[in-house]
């Protein structure tokens, strides 16, 4: 079943947003697979004490892009292959390398400095 326990909501988006990107992490990290059985809708939503309209979002969302498979009545699933969750990845790490990328140049750091920057933080990230 995918986990929840680490969810927290936090950034003022969404919560649906939240739950989708909780997901998407999770299929990065490799810790959401296919196959894998979403908790109920109104397990969820007790779970993180939202309206379950906002879960029911999240899921149609994701069902949308062909993450979720659900039958009417039925539980939910993960529905993965090996373009979907590369999809996935470029999607999830596109949008934070971009919004470094602005962060950083609305701040005046040249193209090198932050290279260099990244480059050291990459180091001291692996090395822990």
């Amino acid at each position: 079943m995918v986990s929840f326990d680490r969810f927290t909501l936090n950034d003022g988006s969404p919560i649906y947003l939240q739950i989708i990107r909780h997901i998407k992490q999770g299929i990065v990290a490799g810790t959401v697979a296919d196959g894998d059985e979403m908790p109920s809708r109104r397990m969820l939503s007790a779970l993180l004490g939202v309206n379950p309209n906002t879960v029911q979002k999240a899921y149609h969302l994701l069902e949308e892009e062909g993450l979720v498979y659900s039958r009417s009545g039925a539980k939910s699933y993960i529905s993965l292959t090996e373009a979907r969750i590369d999809s996935v990845k470029q999607e999830m790490v596109s949008g934070v390398v971009r919004e470094l990328v602005g962060t950083v140049k609305r701040m005046g750091v040249s193209y090198e400095e932050a290279e260099v920057l990244l480059r050291q933080l990459w180091k001291e990230e692996t090395a822990t």
